[in-house]
């Protein structure tokens, strides 16, 4: 299984909460409600930071992890013609794009 960590900051002139709801209620239900989305994405989170005493701020406003099962799944997903004309274009109404960070792993369960 492969997974991809992306790091975002919202888009310019818009509030950290104006940024959550459309991360949670607007993308998120976009990203899922695409055929290819329940074809090759095995799991697929956003979360955003909450308050946390004693901690540095967050460094990120939201953060969201997909999970495929291969680079076969990654690659079918992200050419669809859905995700090209509807989810793609979509990242730009709410994500910095020049403030995304890109981490591809693989996990390891330690607990």
């Amino acid at each position: 299984m492969i997974k991809f960590a992306y790091l975002i900051n919202r888009a310019e002139g818009m509030t950290f909460q104006q940024f959550v709801e459309y991360h949670r209620d607007h993308h998120a239900p976009l990203f899922t409600s695409i055929p290819e989305a329940r074809q090759y994405v095995k799991k697929y989170t956003v979360s955003h930071p909450v308050p946390a005493p004693g901690y540095p701020s967050p460094a990120y406003d939201g953060l969201t992890e997909i999970w495929f099962e291969d680079w076969a799944g990654h690659d079918a997903f992200f050419t669809s013609e859905n995700y090209k004309t509807l989810v793609n274009p979509d990242e730009a109404k709410f994500i910095d794009p020049n403030s995304v960070g890109t981490m591809v792993t693989t996990e390891t369960g330690v607990i």
